[in-house]
């Protein structure tokens, strides 16, 4: 996995992909967070980071599939994964490896948005006026679901050789399970008890509900149950595909 894992963080950094997504997802979290006249903190009148965790999910949604579109479409259109499959390494441990390697990039976007709450820490009228707790509950839930997002971007490149394909089916995924069951629990015809349960099948009702500063053990098992549901089927696509082109 370890050799996996370097090879595809070697494969970020080498070419302009890794950095040019990292950049795009700063840039483009600073215009909302600091200059955009609906969104910015600076205007919120309070010292919290409420608009940074809110529209975090949403650029993430961008940044994740457009990091894990290639981690397998390339391996096919290249024709590489018959080799990687040769090699004496388990189906598990290349998903885990690219896995974690998309993972570790996502992560490293995120790291210089701490300079925000830096910031807002030192711009706010009364010091040290943050609530930590809620802080550092929204931050493990944006880990959690930049996990889970992941693991749903590279299930869906397992899917296709079209790295475009790939792209638009992850952010599609990542929708629906982030804020399309949520949707759903609003339509009237799902009453009764239904729309709790339908919100509590997406992400977004974890998400907040480890943003409140309160990381619940439900939420926890809920995301790492989603990760490993998701790299079962990106196995289960990887030895369908490779038993395919075997036959062929």
């Amino acid at each position: 996995m370890r050799s996996i894992y370097r090879k595809e963080i070697n494969a970020f950094f080498s070419s302009v992909v890794g950095y040019v997504a990292v950049l795009v997802f700063l840039v483009a979290m600073g215009l909302f967070v600091w200059i955009m006249p609906d969104s910015n903190m600076l205007d919120y009148g309070y010292a919290s980071m409420d608009q940074f965790f809110s529209i975090a999910p949403w650029l993430l949604m961008l940044l994740i599939p457009a990091i894990t579109m290639r981690s397998f479409s390339d391996e096919f259109r290249g024709g590489t994964i018959e080799w990687l499959s040769t090699k004496p390494v388990s189906t598990l441990s290349v998903i885990l490896g690219k896995y974690f390697a998309a993972l570790t990039l996502v992560l490293f976007a995120l790291v210089p948005t701490l300079v925000y709450v830096y910031s807002l820490n030192e711009l706010a009228m009364t010091p040290h006026s943050l609530d930590a707790g809620s802080i550092i509950g929204s931050y493990a839930g944006l880990i959690f679901l930049a996990a889970g997002f992941a693991a749903i971007g590279v299930f869906c490149s397992s899917l296709t050789s079209n790295q475009v394909v790939g792209f638009l089916i992850a952010l599609f995924a990542c929708y629906i399970f982030y804020a399309g069951f949520e949707q759903l629990s609003r339509i009237p015809t799902f009453s009764g008890g239904v729309d709790y349960y339908l919100s509590m099948a997406g992400m977004q009702f974890h998400y907040e509900a480890m943003s409140r500063g309160v990381i619940d053990t439900r939420d926890v098992v809920y995301f790492i149950s989603t990760i490993v549901l998701f790299a079962a089927a990106t196995r289960l696509s990887l030895q369908s595909r490779t038993w395919d082109t075997a036959k062929a």
